[in-house]
């Protein structure tokens, strides 16, 4: 294992960002400790650079090559803290792969975050997005952020109120470059009552009771409906959910249902959050392909890039679809992963 940050040059990234498009870094470092995240940046400063941390690259797409410095987070740690009899704290570098930290928690009889089993990416980056399936979100479980503050340059430790969680949003969303996450901390139950009211658990489920199910079983349970559904990365490129569902108010939402009644969406409390594919897959997208690139035959939330396409053929099919949502329904979507190069 590196003990220091090492500079590379030049350095490839289409295996490391799972749409698989083309780019190279001019300047690349991974990164094992806090150490080495202050020697990058250090390095960086120096030379005038830019820096961009990078995790699992499941989130993000490259518009072209990075000019500046890639910072591969691999900060690995996991261990158990303030263990009791209902519950324990799970504590995870950043670096650490976020299903296989699902998966060791739900074989230790934890609760909690089995409803995210199968969601590509590290645990440093499920913050920022915070992330979400079935029912459940990271900020349900999560206790504390450990990050280095780029603009004050120390350490903190922010706690969940800190974080300004929201629906797939963050202070670390909101606030881009300038903290990088080395560890989180997550609360999980040996007693909680497990998840199970999203209809595609339920209806997978059957007539299975809570009582029978163990909470590895409720993470197998997840896994098989995403595998069903969604398109396995290191076979079809991908960055699962491109597009947030949109929220609209209520009054727009009467509007909608007026032109279209079979509109789906969900009421929140003062506001409703649209089905973002079923809005594309009503403007003809779902299964759509070009030459290199596409949208997923069965969810339309996914676009797939099948033969090879750049972060530019990506970027225009999801500009493609976001203006025929807004002609027919007049409904603004919002991409999830973030854009950078180029």
């Amino acid at each position: 294992m590196k003990t220091c940050a090492e500079l590379q040059k030049n350095v490839g990234l289409t295996e490391l960002n799972t749409l698989r498009v083309s780019a190279t870094a001019r300047y690349y470092m991974d990164v094992v400790s806090l150490d080495d995240v202050r020697r990058a940046l250090a390095w960086a400063e120096k030379n005038e650079v830019r820096t961009l941390v990078l995790g699992s690259g499941s989130n993000l797409v490259f518009a072209g090559d990075f000019s500046g410095l890639v910072i591969r987070m691999q900060i690995a740690a996991r261990h158990w803290e303030q263990v009791d009899d209902t519950g324990a704290t799970l504590v995870l570098g950043a670096g650490e792969s976020w299903h296989e930290a699902v998966l060791y928690a739900a074989g230790s009889g934890y609760r909690g975050i089995e409803n995210l089993a199968l969601i590509p990416g590290t645990a440093g980056a499920a913050p920022v997005q915070n992330i979400g399936a079935y029912g459940v979100e990271l900020c349900d479980t999560l206790v504390s952020v450990t990050a280095l503050d780029r603009k004050l340059n120390e350490v903190v430790c922010l706690d969940n109120a800190q974080c300004g969680f929201a629906y797939r949003d963050s202070l670390f969303k909101r606030s881009p470059g300038r903290y990088i996450i080395t560890e989180i901390r997550l609360r999980l139950s040996r007693e909680k009552p497990l998840q199970l009211g999203y209809k595609d658990l339920q209806e997978y489920l059957g007539e299975t009771v809570s009582q029978d199910l163990d909470v590895l079983a409720v993470a197998e349970a997840v896994m098989a409906i995403r595998r069903r559904k969604l398109p396995d990365p290191d076979i079809i490129p991908n960055v699962g959910s491109f597009f947030k569902n949109p929220v609209v108010s209520a009054e727009q939402f009467s509007r909608l249902q007026a032109e279209h009644p079979d509109v789906v969406g969900y009421l929140q409390k003062d506001t409703v959050k649209l089905a973002a594919a079923w809005l594309i897959d009503q403007c003809g997208w779902k299964g759509y392909r070009n030459a290199r690139v596409g949208v997923h035959n069965r969810q339309a939330l996914v676009l797939i890039n099948h033969s090879g396409g750049a972060g530019q053929d990506v970027l225009e099919l999801a500009s493609d679809i976001r203006q025929s949502v807004k002609k027919r329904f007049d409904v603004d979507l919002e991409m999830e992963p973030g854009i950078v190069g180029g």
